[in-house]
């Protein structure tokens, strides 16, 4: 008869405890940015004129919902959420502050000051500084939008086909003007919210960028691709899957633990 060694069960159960316990603070963390993003879209919808009284939620047809509506080329006059520069700052902070808290609540206080930590980095390196050199990025763009436009070339219109190319070339200044804005900004607030942890926490601080931390942007991307119409479906569509993708600074916030080295700063 074969006998399997104490040892190995007791460390199968820690592994299961171990699983069990991250896949609830994952569960948390994602629970609590969820709700933070909610509760500011609910703020951000009732502002620009959504109903919150759930009876009248309840007898307009869902495609009217806030989060759902959409534009239409039939249907001028919808009414959609827009979610410019200050809405996004304001589902962006609520995300970190969800997160944060779940973080808290969920997982090991020995993580708290990590936690701490990226909340900086997300709210200053993801959301203020690349949303600041996108708006400046924007407004010089659009004063000299008319000049620029005239050096792109177009050709001549014979259709559908044809609009639709020259569209696209008239959207690639803005486009790149956008994305590099948006890198520039990513850029500098990670570097500058590197320092201030530094001066914070006074121990080196070397968090690089991660594909995660343009999961805020996916609306500064989405009108990158779609300045060749101002109201178009597909543009209302990132808009509302911007809520969605601006739970991920929550949860790198809430998720975030020390990192593994970080030697002392000379005060």
């Amino acid at each position: 008869m074969q006998v399997t060694p104490v040892n190995s069960n007791l460390n199968q159960t820690n592994t299961n405890y171990n699983k069990n316990k991250e896949r609830k603070i994952k569960a948390g963390v994602v629970a609590t940015s969820a709700l933070g993003v909610a509760t500011a879209l609910a703020h951000i919808s009732k502002r620009q004129g959504f109903s919150l009284n759930p009876s009248r939620i309840a007898k307009t047809p869902i495609k009217d919902w806030a989060i759902f509506s959409l534009y239409s080329k039939n249907h001028p006059d919808r009414k959609l959420v827009h979610l410019e520069g200050a809405e996004v700052i304001e589902l962006a902070s609520a995300s970190v502050a969800g997160g944060l808290i779940g973080g808290l609540v969920f997982d090991d206080k020995k993580h708290r000051k990590a936690k701490y930590k990226e909340a900086i980095n997300q709210l200053l390196g993801n959301v203020l500084a690349p949303i600041g050199c996108v708006s400046l990025a924007g407004i010089l763009y659009q004063k000299q939008e008319k000049n620029i436009l005239n050096l792109v070339p177009q050709i001549k219109e014979t259709g559908k086909a044809s609009r639709f190319f020259n569209a696209a070339l008239k959207a690639i200044p803005g486009s790149i003007a956008t994305i590099a804005a948006l890198g520039t900004g990513i850029f500098v607030g990670n570097k500058v919210s590197n320092f201030i942890n530094e001066k914070i926490y006074h121990k080196k601080v070397e968090r690089n960028i991660k594909p995660s931390d343009f999961a805020p942007h996916v609306d500064d991307l989405g009108v990158a691709i779609t300045l060749m119409a101002k109201e178009s479906p597909f543009s209302s569509f990132i808009q509302r899957v911007v809520p969605a993708f601006l739970c991920v600074p929550g949860y790198e916030t809430g998720m975030h633990r020390e990192e593994p080295e970080i030697p002392e700063l000379k005060k």
